[in-house]
Parts: structure tokens; sequence; C-alpha cells
């Protein structure tokens, strides 16, 4: 019913997916001309960084699609008073907010993502096979569990805090780092994009690991580590949303 009602103004939705095209193709055609114009970025050339930024915009849009307009809108249902109303429903509190508002709007991300993976594909040199074919997948998979992981723990932080939406911008710094290279980074902005904010595992370690670049901190552990961090990740907000289900006790404490 929700995606049904975003469907009546198709205009409006058309509009909308465009709009994210445009915004997100400037950015990228401005990392073009820098890269082009230098040659590359801490070796990466700009097919590398096309694999990556492409790969970087799909995990998030699979994982945000499940998450972000949801769990924004928390600290707003926990304020008025509205989530005593999910929590005595006979389903799971997080499946009902997560497939209530399931977001058809990153349609616009999910095209260009893989349009420019496409294209990207065609001028790497990747030695493909069922192997890492199945990597490729996994690790797709595994970034967006990162995403939906992350946002599901800040959502969820406001049935304990009540304002937690401004984490939400603390999240968006750190993507918009994850953007480019771990590698060019310090190293204590490094480890919080593998450790704290692991958002370096939807963009640079995967995407090194299968054009066999060197990955900063995790070595040989890299391509491991890319596959099992959106399940540990997802087990970790499991853990934080149970916590804050127990000591929820309303917007007035």
């Amino acid at each position: 019913m929700f995606v049904r009602t975003k469907l009546e103004y198709p205009g409006a939705m058309l509009l909308a997916w465009i709009s994210q095209v445009a915004s997100y193709g400037a950015v990228y055609t401005a990392i073009a001309l820098i890269v082009s114009r230098f040659g590359n970025l801490a070796g990466w050339t700009w097919p590398d960084m096309a694999l990556l930024l492409s790969f970087h915009l799909l995990a998030y849009s699979l994982g945000a699609s499940f998450s972000f307009t949801q769990f924004r809108v928390m600290e707003e249902l926990v304020r008025l008073g509205t989530i005593d109303a999910i929590l005595v429903k006979p389903v799971s509190p997080w499946a009902y907010l997560v497939f209530s508002g399931l977001n058809i709007g990153y349609t616009g991300h999910i095209v260009l993502a893989v349009g420019l993976m496409g294209w990207a594909l065609t001028q790497v040199a990747i030695a493909w096979s069922l192997p890492v074919a199945l990597f490729f997948l996994a690790t797709l998979v595994s970034g967006a569990l990162v995403v939906c992981a992350l946002m599901t723990m800040i959502g969820a932080s406001a049935m304990v805090w009540v304002r937690s939406r401004h984490l939400y911008s603390v999240f968006f710094g750190f993507w918009e780092l994850a953007r480019y290279p771990v590698a060019i980074f310090p190293v204590p902005i490094q480890l919080m994009l593998l450790t704290l904010v692991p958002l370096g595992f939807i963009s640079t370690v995967p995407v090194a690991v299968l054009l066999g670049k060197p990955v900063p901190l995790l070595g040989d552990w890299a391509g491991l580590a890319c596959i099992l961090a959106g399940p540990v990740m997802a087990l970790l907000a499991a853990a934080h949303w149970r916590w804050c289900l127990r000591n929820y006790q309303g917007a007035g404490g």
C-alpha cells in the first residue's frame, strides 16, 4: 500500500529520480575531472574510481531503501508516542517499520549505479571466475547490510535518547569520505572507516580486493573482512535494537 501511494504521482517520482541522477552525476563528473587531470588518485585511475563509486552508491541504495526513510522518523515516533502503537502490533516492530516504508525513491540511485558499474567493468582488468563473481555479489550484499545496520542503530537510539536524528549527519559525513580510496586519509580516519563507522566496506575494501590493490590495515584479510562486515554489523544492530526496546520508557522517561 505504501508503494502504491508513491506510484500515484508518477511524474513527480520520475522527476525525483532524474534529479538524483543529475546530482550524483555532477559529483562524479567533478571527481572524474580531478582524477583525469592528475592521472590517478593514490594509484586509482578513473575506471577504478568509477567502479568504486558505483559500488559505493549501489550498496548504499540497497541498504538505505530498507532503513533510511523508515528509521529517520523514529525520533518523531518516540517524541509523539506513536511508537507505542507499533510496539503492541502482533508483528516484529523492526519488520513493520522496514516493510511498511520500503523506499522506491532509490530507483534513480540504482539506475545510475548499475549504469556506471556496467561501464567500469568493461574498463578494468578483473579475472572473472565463479568464485570472483560470488565474491562480488556477497560483498555487495554485505555492504548493503552495513548501511542498513548503521541506520537501524541510529534510529533505535531514539528509543533511549529521544533525539538521534543528528547522528545521520555523522553517518553521511563518513559516507562521503567513503567515496574515495581509504588510503588517501590519515590512519585515524582509516581506522574509523574500517571499525567504528565501517563504510569503507561498501566501497574501497571490496573493490580493492577485486582489482588486486592493497588495503590499508587489513592486508591479506581484506577479502574475508568485507564478506563478514555485513553479517557482523547486522548482529550488532539486532543486539542494539533489542537493548533499546528493553530500555524504552517513552519520551517522558
